[in-house]
């Protein structure tokens, strides 16, 4: 399954952006990580680079 982001931890900094591999991370207008569930391949490497423990695979 594609990572998901708790909208209540994330804090916004951006960090799962810039580290995807595949660009499937963004920040919304609320500059909240939103994940593109087509483009997630899994990787999880933006559950090992998120600070705040706001992204889990589910």
């Amino acid at each position: 399954m594609p990572a998901v982001v708790n909208r209540d931890e994330c804090v916004s900094c951006g960090t799962c952006v810039e580290e995807c591999p595949e660009e499937a991370i963004s920040l919304d207008d609320e500059e909240i990580a939103v994940v593109n569930k087509e483009k997630c391949t899994e990787c999880k490497t933006c559950v090992e680079a998120c600070p705040s423990e706001a992204i889990s695979m589910e």
